[in-house]
């Protein structure tokens, strides 16, 4: 077969983005040849690696499962892509696939490392299987139980699934809490409440905050209940945050406790592993209601120009999805 030409997204400075074009050889053995569909921003840990702010001693364990370059810079990022095989063994040609590859309009990997995705689960719904690894693993260490009273401060796209995640517990009272008062109508779309912070509810079994900001850990430690864990999912990078632990914050006892997708939950690593999250979590897209979480496409040959906003404090984009 001859060489075809790809073209892939390139973060190469602080907010400098460009496109550049490589060709694929011969496709080795095993591997297939994917032409991307879609794919997804990340706006949490994307706009960090585009302002440069992956501090140094992260730069390993930050790192795409399949990026090009090394981190801060040149670096090509991403890891949601939803494409079609065009080459490859017989019984996968033709199928629409997930992976954790980066924004790339044509790439070659190893069959083991995509999944077919169900076919009752749209193209586009489908760049959200990262995402809702994330969730799902979120959830596992987070031990929600029903009945519980239930709060997600920061209904970004992470924050949105985990409510909806959580929203399907008997009896559990969910409410995801934002500053963004048009998060509402998502909130109900998914099935949960919503409140905005100074209305957020207290005393609660389970806080799961997803803001990245301080002021969203504050409204997180406010919200938890006697001896109650704060499950801290926001990354930060190499931004600095103020946690407000006087107050009331040992006298109840609180739990404030990390989690990371990159670490399969304790609750579940004697059993699982990462493709079968991968694959649980894709299977749970099969909801349209999720729909609402995605953004207009935008063309992916007009990145360099449409992401500074996309990534720009004042977006208040979820999904962004990208159409190839």
């Amino acid at each position: 077969m001859d060489s075809v030409v790809s073209q892939s997204l390139w973060y190469v400075a602080p907010e400098r983005i460009e496109i550049r074009s490589e060709i694929l050889g011969p496709l080795p053995k095993n591997n297939v040849q994917v032409r991307t569909l879609f794919s997804a921003l990340s706006r949490g840990t994307e706009s960090l690696v585009f302002k440069g702010l992956i501090p140094e001693s992260e730069y390993s364990r930050m790192g795409a499962p399949f990026m090009g370059g090394k981190l801060p810079f040149p670096v090509k990022y991403g890891y949601s892509n939803v494409g079609r095989v065009e080459l490859g063994p017989p019984e996968l040609i033709g199928q629409l696939v997930f992976s954790l590859m980066p924004h790339q309009s044509i790439f070659q990997a190893d069959a083991n490392n995509i999944l077919v995705i169900p076919r009752e689960i749209p193209a586009q719904r489908a760049v959200l299987a990262a995402n809702m690894e994330t969730a799902l693993n979120a959830v596992w260490d987070a031990s929600p139980g029903p009945g519980d009273r239930i709060v997600i401060i920061g209904a970004g796209v992470l924050g949105c699934l985990i409510a909806y995640l959580c929203g399907h517990l008997p009896g559990a009272e969910v409410t995801l809490v934002d500053i963004n008062s048009e998060r509402e109508d998502i909130a109900k779309k998914l099935g949960v409440q919503f409140s905005p912070p100074e209305l957020a509810p207290k005393d609660c079994d389970l806080v799961i905050h997803c803001s990245a900001s301080a002021a969203g850990l504050s409204t997180a430690i406010s919200s938890a209940g006697e001896e109650a864990i704060i499950l801290e999912l926001s990354w930060y990078g190499s931004n600095k945050v103020d946690v407000s632990l006087g107050g009331a914050f040992h006298s109840r006892q609180l739990k404030l406790q990390s989690s990371q997708v990159g670490h399969i939950s304790l609750s579940r690593r004697p059993r699982w592993n990462h493709r079968r999250r991968l694959a649980a979590a894709l299977a749970m897209l099969s909801d349209s209601r999720l729909d609402v979480l995605l953004t207009k496409p935008i063309s992916f040959e007009a990145l360099p120009s449409e992401l500074p906003q996309i990534f720009s404090a004042q977006s208040s984009a979820l999904c962004c999805l990208i159409q190839y």
